[in-house]
């Protein structure tokens, strides 16, 4: 019969704690990270099952950092909402710094994010873009690594452009 001591699981469980947290960054996002290469458009999503046009918000973003220390895995949350409303139209989470981290002074590759929801039309692309009725929209970026909180990286407008790639 094997006996397990209270004391064992106490003490892995520490040693755990202990090696996660030399694991991870201690870097502040906030501070330490900042997004470049930004750009916003209407990203053409194709013809919907009932053959009409397509455009959801979309936006490339690389991040930079600029801290002192390697920033870790990071993750984002991007919540897309149109200009006239408060509450979010959708949202996307996606990985920002994979788990090889990110050194001071580099930036990511470029990151692309569409969203789920977007407008649809049956004029052409170009012309939905200049409807009376199209409301603009705009992205809010937030981050985080590890167990730290949700930090706002940024706020973008959508602009008025189609994007096609």
């Amino acid at each position: 019969m094997v006996r397990m001591s209270a004391a064992r699981p106490l003490t892995s469980a520490l040693l755990l704690a202990a090696v996660l947290a030399a694991c991870g960054s201690s870097a502040d996002l906030a501070s330490s990270a900042s997004l470049v290469d930004v750009t916003t458009g209407w990203y053409d999503s194709g013809v919907t099952p009932e053959g009409k046009n397509k455009l959801v918000p979309s936006i490339s973003l690389r991040i930079r950092n600029t801290g002192r220390e390697r920033l870790a895995s990071t993750q984002l949350n991007l919540i897309f909402r149109r200009v006239t409303e408060e509450e979010e139209w959708t949202t996307s989470f996606v990985r920002g710094i994979g788990a090889e981290g990110l050194a001071p002074g580099e930036s990511t590759e470029p990151i692309v994010v569409r969203a789920q929801q977007g407008y649809t039309g049956e004029q052409p692309r170009a012309q939905m873009l200049s409807n009376s009725q199209f409301v603009d929209a705009k992205v809010t970026v937030f981050g985080k690594h590890g167990s730290a909180n949700w930090v706002r990286l940024g706020e973008y407008g959508i602009a008025r452009q189609l994007l096609t790639d």
